[in-house]
């Protein structure tokens, strides 16, 4: 697994950055995101096999997730805190916690079928969308979201690790980015960090 290679991270953030004088403090309150060339349209399959585009969810906050589900450690955990973190947030800001979608896009068409996806979303929170289709949909959704995921080396008995980032994006109910949200740091972060951005 990768977390975001540093000269990604280094392009990520410089679209982020404002081209004025960098001395002065940026604003209070503005979206550590805001402005980044992040999201796009994308046209997918869900894991009940239907046909969803990045407009079904024009409205509302998303979280967007790319991963696999033979992922043998990251991605369960990450979508386990994504997961609970809503929960948490369902419980102090039901309002705001309603218009959140957690969002797992595959980076394996390969082998996460609708089926495979339904059983790997539902385990974690029952709103949470899995998303497949074919390789070409699966890279223009990746390429739209700046997101790294390559196929490693195929094992003698045909399986394989998919080396990928894993970054769970805050997007707003206008489809632009927001934040990062701190998946790897635990519920609790999760929620903080939702909340702190969507209202």
């Amino acid at each position: 697994m990768n977390i975001l290679p540093a000269s990604a991270l280094a392009l990520l953030l410089a679209a982020c950055s404002p081209t004025a004088d960098s001395s002065q403090p940026e604003a209070p309150g503005r979206p550590p995101l805001e402005g980044a060339r992040i999201g796009g349209p994308f046209a997918l399959i869900d894991q009940d096999g239907r046909a969803v585009t990045d407009r079904s969810f024009a409205g509302r906050y998303r979280l967007m997730y790319f991963g696999y589900t033979f992922c043998p450690d990251v991605c369960p955990v990450d979508m386990r805190n994504v997961g609970a973190g809503l929960r948490l947030l369902e419980r102090t800001d039901p309002a705001l916690a309603a218009r959140i979608v957690p969002v797992f896009v595959t980076v394996d068409p390969a082998r996460d079928t609708p089926a495979v996806l339904k059983e790997f979303v539902t385990a974690f929170h029952p709103r949470m969308i899995g998303l497949t289709g074919s390789p070409a949909a699966i890279a223009a959704a990746q390429k739209a979201y700046a997101v790294y995921a390559k196929k490693g080396e195929t094992s003698a008995g045909g399986g394989y690790l998919m080396d990928h980032q894993n970054s769970v994006f805050l997007m707003d109910p206008a489809g632009q980015p927001l934040a990062l949200i701190p998946a790897d740091e635990g519920p609790q972060a999760v929620a903080d960090e939702i909340a702190k951005w969507a209202r």
